[in-house]
């Protein structure tokens, strides 16, 4: 099944839902980034939840990063997610690797740490993004995300992420937000219910594992309560914008003489996109007209 996303009302209009597939987008991180188990559902749940998260934005353009930063072994995640359906992200140690938790699942809190925040950025591309910071609550992705929807955005929501990895990589990934709007938010007993109804769910992956489609997992939960499915199905993939270009604007934040020893000691220069592992090498003849530039143009230096 191809990864995609999509998008659902219910109870009139009341519960908003999202649903995403992203297993073959977590298995190409995955594989770009070398990762190990644990590193692999971190930053496979982070991306989903970028994903979900963007949903709801308007303007074409709209992007959200999520960066999350815990006193665990795994360092930092970071990841940016466009309403266009594209993902891209990297996490700081990505062989890191703990034994299973207590419940003998990837011990994704562990590795991420219970201590820590939160970063969250709205960018509907005006110039002006919108953040938002909050602490960790248990380093497992999908609870400090939902604490960030109810403390920040102040929505009723619950987020279940998944990702089942096994040696011959990804094999399931995928995640569901369902939020609570506000023409809805006083009916406690229909919140009562949707707490239940997740409640009860086993994870995100197993379903997938069962063969459900987003459809059938949406009619699992909402289908009671005035479920419609809105018809367009969004494709999402691993994309970095990354580029030779990029690269080599990163490299001229180098002084001259800087530049100038990559071209006398190393005969140019490598740079490696954090976010997807491209390399991008500048040779000694890129690097000379980089310096040939600057002093054309010694206000640009």
């Amino acid at each position: 099944m191809a990864d995609q996303l999509i998008r659902a009302t219910a109870a009139g209009g009341g519960i908003r839902a999202v649903g995403a597939i992203t297993t073959r987008l977590v298995e190409e991180a995955r594989r770009r980034h070398n990762l190990s188990y644990v590193a692999t559902a971190a930053l496979g749940r982070t991306m989903t939840a970028g994903l979900l998260l963007v949903s709801s934005m308007k303007r074409a353009e709209s992007r959200v990063n999520i960066r999350i930063r815990g006193n665990g072994p795994l360092g930092g995640i970071l990841i940016d997610a466009g309403l266009d359906g594209t993902v891209r992200g990297y996490v700081d140690k990505p062989t890191v690797e703990l034994p299973p938790n207590a419940k003998g699942k990837l011990d994704v809190g562990g590795a991420v740490g219970q201590e820590g925040f939160v970063y969250v950025v709205r960018d509907v591309g005006s110039g002006y993004p919108y953040s938002s910071t909050v602490e960790l609550v248990s380093g497992e992705i999908g609870d400090d995300l939902t604490h960030y929807l109810v403390t920040s955005e102040q929505t009723p929501s619950a987020l279940v992420l998944g990702v089942f990895v096994e040696a011959d990589g990804v094999t399931a990934a995928g995640g569901l937000l369902i939020q609570v709007l506000p023409k809805a938010a006083s009916d406690d007993a229909l919140v009562e219910l949707l707490e239940s109804r997740l409640s009860s769910l086993s994870g995100f992956t197993p379903l997938l594992q069962e063969g459900k489609t987003l459809p059938a997992i949406f009619e699992q939960l909402l289908g009671d309560l005035g479920l419609e499915i809105l018809p367009e199905v969004q494709l999402v993939r691993f994309h970095c914008r990354c580029s030779f270009d990029r690269a080599l604007g990163a490299l001229n934040l180098f002084s001259t003489a800087e530049l100038q020893d990559m071209i006398d000691c190393d005969n140019g220069a490598e740079a490696i996109c954090d976010f997807c592992g491209n390399v991008y090498r500048a040779s000694s003849e890129a690097l000379a007209q980089l310096i040939d530039d600057r002093q054309a143009n010694p206000s640009q230096g």
